[in-house]
């Protein structure tokens, strides 16, 4: 089961393994957007201030270092958060409408301080909580979905907070 690689301790290999390979990365099929969008149905109904204050429990409990670049009270963080990621489910299918808004997230992520392995701790808590979320109806295949999801989205966030830097320098 999913939860056990982070129990076993296994996560960096895990994630390495599935997250963050940018040679790797592949499009999504018309049958993990489905399941993204339907799965994200059921939580987008939640009330966000619970969805997220489980995720950032969630983040801050694996990497409480990254507490100091939420300045905003976590509601609010929350709100924020389940909206962009509403925002990003309801265009799934329209990536070509969706990269303008991810480069721009990604810029403004690296004024926050945001660097490249904050991301798999952020795909971390991400999946712990959709997985707690979703109960029953998390398995396997959705599992894949997300990773697959989160996987292309952290790597064009990647790549275009790296453009920023070497615009800079």
């Amino acid at each position: 089961m999913f939860i056990s690689c982070f129990a076993n301790n296994n996560l960096n290999k895990f994630f390495y393994r599935h997250i963050f390979d940018l040679n790797k990365t592949k499009n999504m099929t018309t049958r993990q957007t489905e399941l993204i969008k339907s799965t994200w149905s059921i939580v987008a109904v939640m009330d966000p201030v619970v969805v997220g204050g489980l995720f950032y429990n969630r983040l801050f409990e694996i990497a409480p270092q990254l507490r100091y670049m939420f300045r905003s009270p976590i509601d609010e963080q929350s709100r924020k958060l389940l909206a962009m990621i509403n925002y990003i489910v309801s265009r799934l299918d329209k990536s070509d409408m969706i990269l303008s808004e991810i480069t721009k997230l990604a810029k403004r992520h690296s004024t926050y301080g945001v660097k490249d392995e904050h991301y798999k701790i952020v795909g971390e808590a991400l999946l712990w909580t959709l997985e707690k979320g979703l109960a029953d109806k998390w398995n396997d295949e959705t599992k894949e979905a997300w990773i697959t999801c989160y996987t292309i989205l952290s790597n064009t966030m990647i790549t275009a907070s790296r453009q920023e830097i070497y615009k800079a320098a």
